[in-house]
């Protein structure tokens, strides 16, 4: 028996505006949606185009303030092939919220707050 990675899931408060931040920061793009009974809630799954992982951002439409992440001690990983243009990207954006020269990495926030990271490519991921 195997187990493959499917997809990450994080709940949205303002779906829309989720999406056009995954897309310009990340250039994430919507592979598929999923419609609830009566429009109650709505996933959209997001891919990078080149791997098969996903993630799905799920909006409910009763909800009625954004979500208590805690102390946000979790986050998602993203490795790119241009540092220093992701950088130059998201300090436009204004969307850096950590950064970490001696490890060259750093962190984005998103519209909930959920942090990020970037990493070059040549950045060395833990062995499997």
């Amino acid at each position: 028996m195997s187990f493959k990675f499917a997809h990450n899931n994080i709940n949205v408060f303002d779906l829309k505006r989720s999406l056009a931040f995954y897309r310009k920061a990340l250039g994430l793009k919507e592979t598929r949606r999923i419609v609830g009974p009566e429009k109650s809630f709505l996933i959209v799954y997001l891919g990078d185009g080149s791997s098969k992982h996903l993630l799905e951002l799920t909006w409910m439409r009763d909800r009625k303030e954004p979500y208590n992440l805690g102390d946000n001690e979790f986050h998602l990983a993203f490795v790119t092939d241009d540092y220093e243009a992701a950088h130059a990207r998201h300090q436009k954006m204004g969307c850096i919220c950590y950064e970490n020269p001696a490890m060259g990495i750093y962190f984005i926030e998103d519209p909930d707050g959920y942090w990020l990271e970037v990493l070059p490519k040549r950045h060395r991921t833990p062995k499997r």
